[in-house]
């Protein structure tokens, strides 16, 4: 542990992370188009951290600390897109002491963070050489249908030799104890419709996408964890008197247990093969899963609850209250699916997530410095 560097650090750089934020709340990062934001920490790395950080075939940014060939890693995780489809500058104000921002706490201020960590530690591993290298990942495509790329190239480029993931993401209320996978579809109904009252009586992709809704939410949830479904969007038809020809929808199931998940799948399809036996003649049914996040696998309990002691101390030691663990969809999805043992908090406090009126704290801002500081600290 480095006490002292470590707070001298804090102090000297608790207002870089607001100036950080304000420049990089601003930077539109749309999920699948993350590349501006991904320009900026580079850049920023390579003036404050080290040349040595790069971008990968995913389009994550990466900083790495002292990392050897075939050495052992910790990977601090956090990801540069936001829920938010705009590509110009994001709108940014300021009010009692609230900063608003699209996607300012998911999950802007903590890439702030991790940025600062990372600088940080670069400037501790120019004193002191370890065997364990550190990897600060700034990743693409967790939010959304970005179907957690970055982190999935992560694990794949480097699994068998991560040691423990942490990403930072939302809030420092909670932490992440269970994962919640998830599966998403787009189904399609395409029919002969036509005119509505001439055509009066042909098929309606309308009525029948309804018929499925209707068979979706009237299935039974499995009680082996906590699971739910959700008819997430729907489209079809021309005009108010046009019979539609084509509807749409996209659907998602999300459960943090396994098994159930499974059983929600199933039960899905078969709502499916139901509709489709028994469709018009006219009408035709398509399916596509367009998104996957696995529940967790097996993860070694002792080294998973040192995750969550750590994490725990990290948070109480900055000064905040001591987070609350919860299930949650994350980055950590994928290494926990894999058993690598992993966890997720967030180094800010606000509210709003995933609305355009989304804030953060500003006086959070140093407190989730800390949290961010304690976590990498550890392994210096």
């Amino acid at each position: 542990m480095n006490t002292e560097k470590k707070e001298r650090f804090a102090q000297t750089h608790e207002k870089e992370v607001y100036e950080l934020l304000k420049q990089l709340a601003r930077i539109p990062a749309p999920t699948g188009k993350e590349e501006k934001r991904a320009a900026f920490c580079l850049d920023w790395l390579h003036k404050y951290a080290t040349e040595a950080a790069y971008q990968d075939g995913a389009g994550n940014v990466i900083c790495p600390i002292d990392v050897t060939a075939n050495g052992p890693l910790v990977v601090f995780a956090a990801h540069l897109d936001v829920v938010f489809p705009d590509e110009e500058e994001l709108p940014f104000r300021e009010e009692n002491g609230r900063i608003y921002a699209p996607g300012v706490g998911d999950d802007t201020a903590n890439v702030c963070t991790l940025l600062l960590a990372a600088r940080y530690a670069a400037e501790i591993y120019r004193e002191k050489k370890e065997e364990q290298g550190l990897l600060f990942v700034f990743g693409v495509g967790e939010e959304g249908l970005g179907n957690l790329k970055g982190a999935r190239q992560i694990c794949r480029d480097f699994g068998s030799r991560i040691t423990a993931y942490y990403a930072l993401d939302l809030t420092m209320e909670t932490y992440t104890a269970k994962a919640v996978g998830s599966l998403r579809y787009c189904i399609t109904v395409t029919a002969k419709g036509g005119h509505s009252f001439s055509d009066f009586g042909n098929t309606s992709a309308n009525a029948v996408l309804a018929k499925l809704i209707c068979a979706l939410y009237e299935q039974e949830v499995p009680d082996g964890g906590h699971t739910t479904y959700n008819v997430g969007v729907i489209s079809g038809g021309t005009s108010v008197n046009t019979i539609a020809q084509k509807a749409e929808m996209l659907y998602e199931i999300r459960s943090d247990c396994r098994e159930d998940l499974k059983k929600m799948e199933e039960s899905f399809h078969a709502c499916l093969k139901n509709l489709e036996d028994g469709r018009p003649e006219d009408c035709k049914l398509a399916a596509a899963q367009i998104g996957e996040r696995p529940c967790e696998a097996e993860v070694d309990v002792q080294r998973r609850g040192e995750l969550f002691a750590i994490v725990e101390k990290a948070v109480v030691d900055a000064g905040a209250l001591k987070p609350k663990p919860v299930p949650c969809s994350t980055d950590c999805n994928i290494p926990l699916s894999l058993g690598i043992p992993a966890v997720c908090v967030g180094t800010c406090r606000g509210a709003g997530a995933h609305t355009r009126e989304e804030y953060v704290e500003r006086d959070s801002l140093k407190t989730g410095l800390c949290i961010a500081l304690n976590l990498v600290d550890g392994y210096l």
